[in-house]
């Protein structure tokens, strides 16, 4: 192909101004001796949104429990993306099935058949008991599918009147970032500014059984959604026997309940699902993060026929939901999950993890340990010269990262692939820098 002058003279002009730009920016960076971790720190805040205040180390690879930032210090991972990275990072079983199946076919939507949809349907349904699945992508949008099929089967099963149906939630509840979620939070950081809010939602003390049943005499509630720990609130567990009273009290009131185990679930706190500690099966399970080991956005709900074919052709959907690159990938970090005994590594090592912390850790700076599994929290009463956010600073300086939940709580929560070498490390880590603090 043979270029105009006017557009080699362009071209030219064009080479000569980012010679002289990097050239510009090299000297700068000189002067200023920026680290390449700075100069990331600057450049997001500069260009990017700031709906985020991360803690300031800049990842460039991980793999397993571990990751490294850009000058090349390598952390314990005690976040995993959330509970997203259940099996550790990029792990090779799930990244194969993400490259295999990223040659073969990507996206198809749902105006057509997938054989990777089928086989992930019976796949998941078969491993979880539930008649139907229905996949989307990010665990927000889970909840939201939840939402509408609650209110779907509250008009078309239960006969609550047009545009009465209500949903109950917990209090300090977090299930995402949409209007949905906003409209039904307690947290001002969540709600604020975000009005008008979705009517029909409404709240309830979490924990408290007496207070949900108030709730659920209401004839028009047809859902009531809850996290069977709460982890963007601090990792708060209920006290035994909540669970069982939830799914006794929804079945007396002929209201679904919704288990959002978008966090909690996919043997995170030790069973395949949080709920399974107290051997109770919710009407809903919401499922994310760990769905996909990490790599992609996949979610998906799990309900029986009676509430899942409310849903008729046309009225929801979702262009990426269940296509054929998620499906694999969420059926191969399944695998992962039941090959590896990911749930009992997590129950055994989070008894220690939190045995050890318990006796460990100074009782004047941490005042709880709590948590199941390997979710976990400690709890630091705030004063002028400490919170949790110092000591998340700290940690990361001694090679661990975490990011607190509120100003007083740092969760725990690595990989479950942590061995009970890594751990008791890691427990000496956390031990010696909390103590540190005094």
């Amino acid at each position: 192909m043979i270029l105009s002058p006017r557009i080699l003279s362009k071209s030219n002009k064009f080479k000569a101004a980012r010679s002289l730009y990097s050239s510009a920016t090299r000297q700068q960076q000189a002067q200023t001796k920026n680290t390449l971790s700075e100069e990331i720190f600057a450049s997001t805040g500069k260009y990017g949104a700031h709906n985020y205040a991360p803690i300031p180390v800049a990842i460039t690879r991980g793999k397993d429990i571990f990751v490294w930032d850009v000058e090349g210090r390598r952390y314990y991972d005690f976040l995993s993306g959330y509970s997203a990275l259940n099996q550790g990072h990029c792990h090779p079983k799930i990244i194969d099935a993400l490259k295999t199946q990223a040659e073969r076919l990507t996206l198809t939507s749902r105006a057509f058949y997938s054989d990777a949809l089928s086989e992930y349907q019976e796949y998941a349904t078969t491993l979880f008991g539930y008649d139907r699945i229905l996949p989307m992508n990010s665990g927000a949008e889970g909840g939201e599918t939840a939402c509408k099929l609650a209110r779907k089967w509250g008009y078309q099963v239960k006969g609550i009147p047009d545009n009465q149906a209500r949903i109950v939630f917990a209090e300090n509840n977090f299930w995402g970032r949409t209007l949905s979620a906003c409209s039904s939070s307690s947290d001002p950081d969540c709600y604020g500014d975000y009005g008008p809010y979705l009517p029909g939602l409404d709240m309830v003390a979490y924990n408290d059984l007496a207070a949900l049943e108030e709730k659920l005499k209401d004839p028009n509630t047809c859902a009531f959604m809850v996290e069977p720990i709460q982890g963007e609130a601090g990792v708060v567990v209920p006290d035994a026997g909540y669970l069982k009273g939830v799914r006794a009290l929804c079945d007396k009131y002929n209201v679904l309940w919704i288990a959002d185990e978008v966090q909690t679930g996919l043997c995170r706190t030790g069973r395949m699902l949080c709920v399974d500690h107290d051997d109770v099966r919710p009407d809903m399970v919401v499922l994310g993060k760990a769905l996909s080991g990490g790599t992609m956005p996949i979610s998906a709900v799990l309900a029986d026929d009676e509430v899942m074919l409310t849903m008729a052709p046309g009225t929801h959907g979702s262009t990426f939901g269940g296509n054929p690159l998620a499906c694999k990938v969420a059926m191969a970090s399944l695998d992962v999950l039941v090959d590896e005994k990911l749930a009992e590594n997590a129950e055994n090592i989070g008894q220690v993890f939190r045995q050890e912390l318990k006796s460990r850790l100074n009782p004047d700076i941490v005042s709880i340990v709590r948590g199941k599994g390997l979710l976990n929290a400690i709890v630091i009463p705030t004063t002028e010269d400490l919170n949790a956010g110092k000591v998340a600073l700290k940690l990361r300086d001694n090679g661990l990262l975490s990011k607190p939940t509120h100003e007083n709580t740092l969760r725990f929560a690595p990989p479950l692939t942590m061995s009970h070498e890594e751990i008791h490390n890691c427990i000496n880590i956390i031990v010696d820098t909390v103590n540190s603090c005094n």
